[in-house]
Formats: C-alpha cells, sequence, structure tokens
C-alpha cells in the first residue's frame, strides 16, 4: 500500500476527532461577524475557497479566499487564517510575517516543530492528520472537517459516507477513461478543483473542474465518450441528461460532498495503477514548496 493510500483510508478517523475537537479551538478559529480572510496554496487555497463559501454562506461574516502568493493586501480583515500543513511554505510564511502586528492570523498545521508556529498569532496543531505523502489527502479534509464543526454544518451522516466511499466500488469504466471533469456548486465549487488537481497529481490526468452552471458556457464542448463528468453536490436541473447526451459518463455525487471527493482521490490511485505510475512520488512535485532564497 502506497503512502497516500494508507493515509487516505484514515480519514473517517481524523474527522471524528477534529470534529470533537473543535470547540476546544474556538478560540483561535473565527469568531461570528469577524470579516476572514483563508489562505493556503494548492490543495489548501482549494480548502480554503470551500470553507469560505461555507462561512459566508452560514451568516458568520464577509469571507474571502486567496492563494497565499495573491492576497490583497490593501484590503482589512479581522482574521487571516492560513492553512499549511508542513508550515514551511514560502508564501504562507512571507504573508504571515507581513500580516504581523496589525491583523489577527490563524495557522491550521500538521507539524509543531515548523516555523508556522511562531509566524501566526494563533495555531491549531492537526499532527494526527499530517502526511508522509507529497500528495494531500487527510490533512486537507481534515482541516476543512474542522472549520465545518466549527461553523456547526459537519453533519453525522458525513463520517458514515466517507466509510462508504472507501468501501464501495467505483462506477464501472470510470478509471479507463482518458478526461475527466469535476463540477461543484458553492462551497463544492472547491472541492471540484481539489479532485482535479488530485488527478493531475498522483495520475497525470486530463482534468478540470468549473462551477456547474459554467460548465455549459464552453466546456461541455470538449467532452466525448471517454469523459467522465462527476458531480460533487446537487446538480442544476437538466444537467445530467446533456452530458449523457455528450456520450460521457456521468457521476452523481449522492454522499456528503467531502466523502465525494475521498471518492475522487481514490479514483487517481486507481488511475495512476492502470497508468503504471506511483502516486508517492507526483512528477515534479514536492512535499513542501520552499523557494530559493526565501527564509525559512
Amino acid at each position: 500500500m502506497t503512502h497516500v493510500e494508507d493515509e487516505l483510508t484514515s480519514q473517517p478517523e481524523c474527522w471524528t476527532r477534529a470534529a470533537s475537537e473543535a470547540e476546544g479551538h474556538a478560540g483561535a478559529l473565527p469568531a461570528p461577524g469577524e470579516r476572514v480572510a483563508i489562505v493556503g496554496c494548492g490543495t489548501s487555497y482549494f480548502m480554503a475557497q470551500s470553507a469560505a463559501a461555507l462561512r459566508e454562506g452560514a451568516g458568520q461574516g464577509e469571507t474571502d479566499a486567496f492563494a497565499a502568493s495573491e492576497f490583497p493586501q490593501r484590503r482589512s480583515y479581522d482574521r487571516v487564517v492560513a492553512l499549511t500543513r508542513s508550515g514551511t511554505t514560502t508564501e504562507v510564511l512571507e504573508l504571515l510575517g507581513q500580516l504581523k502586528g496589525r491583523t489577527r492570523t490563524t495557522a491550521v498545521t500538521a507539524d509543531p516543530r515548523t516555523p508556522v508556529m511562531t509566524a501566526a498569532d494563533d495555531v491549531v496543531v492537526l499532527d494526527y492528520a499530517d502526511e508522509r505523502s507529497v500528495v494531500q489527502t487527510r490533512f486537507a479534509t481534515t482541516a476543512l472537517t474542522l472549520l465545518r464543526a466549527h461553523l456547526g454544518l459537519h453533519p453525522g451522516s458525513a463520517v458514515t459516507d466517507a466509510r462508504a466511499a472507501l468501501a464501495d466500488p467505483l462506477p464501472e469504466g470510470l478509471v479507463q477513461c482518458t478526461q475527466f471533469t469535476f463540477l461543484g456548486r458553492g462551497w463544492t465549487v472547491g472541492l471540484a478543483n481539489e479532485a482535479g488537481l488530485k488527478m493531475r497529481e498522483a495520475a497525470l490526468a486530463w482534468t478540470e473542474a468549473y462551477p456547474a452552471m459554467e460548465y455549459r458556457h464552453g466546456p461541455i464542448s470538449v467532452t466525448t465518450r471517454s469523459t467522465a463528468t462527476w458531480m460533487l453536490g446537487e446538480a442544476p436541473d437538466g444537467l445530467a441528461e446533456q452530458v449523457r447526451g455528450t456520450g460521457a459518463l456521468w457521476v452523481e455525487g449522492g454522499l456528503d460532498p467531502l466523502a465525494e471527493l475521498v471518492r475522487a482521490q481514490r479514483l487517481a490511485v486507481a488511475v495512476a495503477a492502470a497508468r503504471g505510475l506511483d502516486p508517492d512520488r507526483p512528477r515534479h512535485l514536492t512535499r513542501s514548496v520552499i523557494l530559493a532564497g526565501a527564509q525559512e
């Protein structure tokens, strides 16, 4: 079993622990009414997109999501939350340094032995969700589970659905597809982006991701009989029929959307295996991006 397989199968237990500990971290996480930005890089940026949409949708306060390198310095926030598995990513540490003393910051990390521990004002450590794999799975979904639970939006069915996502077979013919498109709405747009990234990282697959309503505004034109189109969450009326009309394989996301992401992680590993690739050694990637010349 690869590291990524081992780590993705442990997610139900990680989610259970994160949800149970959310109340204890309340002081470090955004309070209702705060104006908040959530930042990250790569996978963490897509989790930030989902968390921001959930928080604002719940009426907790205006919430934006940014890649750490694209944070708008002229905007004013009550708190900036940084998601960083490694605690060493250059762009995140630089941003936290720039915000020091003028904006309250919180870091959610997996490693308490890294520079982020002193770079942020508040820190939440999810060391039980740390990973050996370059490809993120459980840290990302556990961090999002923590934030969902903090908002009171973590359903009891999520863990049960995650177990089903790990146990149930993938749809017939899915692994043999040559193009994969993931769709989301609202908070699941970030999940769709992340599902696409997993497929590219682990399996070098031709993968795209879009808001579901935008899919018909151009991207559907490249859909063929070798395409799988996967909806994370509830699909817009008529979209499934339109996709099936192209000859593509339509995958209905019937589980909790975060559990659907677990299924997509499994797909990435399965496609990698079918193509003779090692998902623990993604091409040109390292576990943390530390830019040359930057201070760690």
